[in-house]
């Protein structure tokens, strides 16, 4: 049975773990070809044997614009057009503002913030171009969000900023090219089993798995599926914002 997305090309940020990797390997069952963009190499390249076929690997820091654009230009040279682009690199340092250090803060915006408009800004040309000539005549951003873009709590104010943020950008950016059927969607996953509070300072990391100790949290899988069910719809049918909590969580 054919693949979904058979004939597609999907770039997939952040792919080096958690819900990067399981969305690359959800989409490539889709039959979409991968390209595979994170710092850690070797992960890359471990998962691009697991997807088989012919999956790209690309290091690169999304943070820093040049790589970003670099790595879509890549991209778009090694396996000629680019139809799906998934920001899903990000970054969760929480904590209180009194006592947080500014380094942890500016980690958050150029994760969180930069790599997503560097990465839309340099993709965005080649998606327009595959919503207007390629068969399925539709191309698809989504980005991959948080509750904490929806919802503001103590602890949480810069990672809240960069999550409102992202969502604010992918609704102004949705009105300028739906009409050229470029979908731009916007997943926000509650907790969810991931290395993302690998990176909190130990009494906040403790604090957070206190919160969640009693509730079953998401699986990476889980939001794959949210994503692949975005970006297979038909062309009529734009998903531009699914929330994901686990079914214990209440806010």
């Amino acid at each position: 049975m054919a693949g979904r997305l058979d004939g597609t090309v999907a770039l997939v940020t952040g792919a080096s773990s958690g819900i990067g990797e399981a969305t690359a390997v959800a989409l490539a069952a889709e039959g979409a070809r991968l390209v595979l963009v994170a710092r850690r190499r070797d992960r890359l390249e471990a998962l691009a044997s697991r997807i088989g076929g012919d999956a790209v690997v690309i290091e690169a820091d999304v943070t820093d614009a040049a790589q970003a654009q670099a790595a879509v230009a890549q991209a778009v040279e090694v396996a000629g057009r680019l139809d799906i682009v998934i920001n899903n690199a990000g970054v969760m340092l929480l904590g209180p503002a009194e006592e947080a250090p500014y380094e942890e803060w500016e980690r958050m915006v150029a994760v969180n913030v930069t790599g997503v408009l560097a990465t839309t800004y340099a993709a965005l040309p080649h998606l327009l171009s595959a919503a207007e000539t390629a068969e399925r005549r539709v191309a698809d951003v989504v980005t991959i969000s948080s509750t904490a873009g929806r919802i503001a709590r103590a602890g949480s104010g810069v990672y809240n900023l960069t999550k409102f943020g992202v969502g604010a950008f992918s609704e102004a950016l949705r009105q300028e090219v739906t009409k050229r059927h470029v979908r731009v969607g916007l997943v926000e996953p509650g907790a969810t089993v991931s290395e993302l509070r690998d990176h909190l300072r130990a009494p906040i990391r403790d604090a957070q798995a206190e919160r969640f100790r009693t509730m079953e949290p998401l699986e990476a899988t889980d939001i794959a599926e949210a994503v692949v069910y975005m970006v297979t719809r038909d062309r009529r049918q734009a998903v531009n914002e699914m929330l994901i909590r686990p079914t214990e969580q209440e806010t």
